[in-house]
């Protein structure tokens, strides 16, 4: 099992945002209301292994708390070093 990251859970939500945001900014996906968390969980981290920002898991090991926990590790690349969630 991974390391928990501190403040993962918002972590996870920022990761979240801004994959959602770029996402719909160039128009290839539209989400719905009724649209499960874990869903758009799934589709932000296959975008991010297509897009090449992050590498793909095992196929073993391609589970929703992986998925999530790779989520928030790329956002914390992408953030400021001096950003709230990285204290």
């Amino acid at each position: 099992m991974t390391k928990k990251l501190k403040n993962e859970a918002a972590l996870l939500n920022e990761a979240l945002r801004r994959v959602m945001e770029n996402a719909i900014k160039r128009g290839i996906v539209e989400f719905e209301a009724t649209d499960s968390r874990n869903l758009k969980i799934e589709y932000a981290y296959r975008l991010l292994v297509h897009d090449k920002k992050i590498a793909p898991l095992p196929p073993n090991q391609r589970k929703l708390p992986n998925m999530k926990h790779r989520l928030a590790m790329w956002v914390t690349h992408e953030l400021p070093p001096d950003h709230e969630l990285l204290q």
